[in-house]
């Protein structure tokens, strides 16, 4: 697998935490003072949300750090428990916010992965496009915001701009800008609507060029640099120990990808790298990110020259909604449609689990069925919960200006974690 290339180090190579406790230590000898507590958030701007972070400060250094989430009380886990498999699919959309198509995926493949169904091979085409489109968005939206937390506002009006082209792409797939609820258990709404195709090679060409210039903007920035480097230093141990995913793993220097560790929806098919870094700092799990966009403008295109035809969605007639005409038209089809939206698909019982590389790393969905269209228990395992949990870690020796560029180089988002 490729190593991101950081074609500029700072020169000193020492963490800068060992440095500015050493410096403290040298100043402050003969010094005895108290501590003080500091909440930051949770509403702050670069908190991405509403984190609660109990800071315990020695003077400019975090001696030790508390992070307080479940603010947003979603519920969703138990608000399923009351739902039709189908009807939970709006939910997963207020998951990670920045990318809803792909979460409808995952929550649609772990239900068809209970129910034994299959999609043709033009439903699992069009689903990786969908993630592909939303890792794109997520990322770009996660390396501007990470970008403006540590002071270039330039660079978030670049990758903004690329992401509402995204959105008009989205609005002409789903009829949704943002939340899509695009993908149903068996399938998708809809197939590519007319000049689909077009526009989102159009968007593709445009977007490499943006790439390109986002990292002349920050890779070779002194300012970038030195709020980045040696910051936030996640071993490939302690990333292991706590369980992270994504990004935040792979920049750490760990090869894993759910994509290529454990394939679905024909993702061994498509040529693309896993990129990783080389220290697990700030900086890298920027480089990280800037080369899986490039990578999944790489899938799209082989998923736009390879997209096979036929049917969207599962065989399985009884397990779906039949067409409209159909129901206007005869009684079976109307009992059928009646059936269905009334009770839902009717699932075996057991339990499953599946897992999707998302964009903030592996979200997964654990459903236990007992029978009939209602899950019995639902757990989502999010990614932005999990990436968090080292913070008490990875932000004690820091400093309180540190703060914002250790949590934007995470990109986590609170809608997820307060799952």
């Amino acid at each position: 697998m490729p190593t991101v290339t950081r074609e500029f180090e700072a020169p000193d190579t020492a963490t800068k935490a060992a440095r500015q406790l050493e410096a403290l230590e040298e100043t402050t000898t003969d010094l005895v003072g108290e501590k003080l507590v500091l909440n930051m958030g949770p509403s702050h701007p670069a908190t991405h949300g509403v984190l609660r972070l109990v800071l315990e400060l020695d003077g400019e250094v975090i001696d030790k750090a508390d992070p307080d989430v479940g603010y947003l009380h979603r519920g969703d886990e138990k608000i399923a428990e009351s739902m039709h498999y189908n009807q939970f699919v709006p939910y997963t959309d207020r998951l990670d916010y920045l990318a809803p198509l792909a979460n409808n995926v995952a929550y649609a493949c772990a239900v068809e992965k209970l129910m034994g169904w299959e999609l043709p091979e033009r439903g699992q085409a069009l689903r990786v496009l969908c993630c592909e489109m939303a890792r794109i968005s997520a990322h770009l939206l996660g390396v501007g915001v990470f970008a403006m937390d540590v002071g270039a506002m330039t660079v978030f009006l670049y990758t903004f701009n690329e992401r509402e082209k995204i959105y008009n792409m989205c609005e002409q797939l789903t009829g949704a800008r943002f939340t899509t609820s695009y993908t149903r258990v068996g399938g998708q709404i809809r197939d590519l609507p007319p000049g689909f195709v077009e526009a989102l090679t159009k968007f593709l060409n445009e977007l490499e060029p943006v790439i390109d210039e986002t990292e002349k903007l920050l890779s070779k920035n002194a300012i970038f640099i030195g709020r980045t480097q040696d910051v936030g230093i996640i071993s490939k141990e302690d990333a292991i120990a706590y369980g992270m995913t994504g990004p935040n793993l792979r920049a750490s220097g760990v090869e894993f990808d759910m994509r290529k560790a454990h394939p679905y929806l024909g993702y061994e098919k498509y040529d693309f790298d896993i990129p990783i870094g080389l220290k697990g700092d700030c900086y890298d799990r920027y480089l990280v990110r800037m080369e899986e966009l490039r990578q999944s403008v790489r899938i799209l295109r082989q998923v736009l020259k390879t997209m096979p035809g036929g049917p969207i969605n599962v065989a399985e007639a009884k397990g779906l909604l039949p067409k409209k005409e159909g129901v206007m038209m005869k009684m079976e089809e109307l009992i059928h449609h009646f059936i269905i939206a009334t009770q839902g698909i009717d699932a075996p019982p057991g339990e499953v689990y599946f897992g999707a590389e998302n964009p903030k790393g592996e979200l997964g969905f654990y459903i236990c069925s007992k029978g009939g269209g209602v899950p019995f228990r639902l757990k989502i395992r999010s990614p932005s919960f999990i990436n968090l949990c080292i913070l008490p870690k990875l932000l004690k020796g820091a400093m309180l200006s540190d703060i914002p560029s250790i949590l934007g180089s995470l990109d986590f988002v609170m809608g997820e974690c307060d799952r």
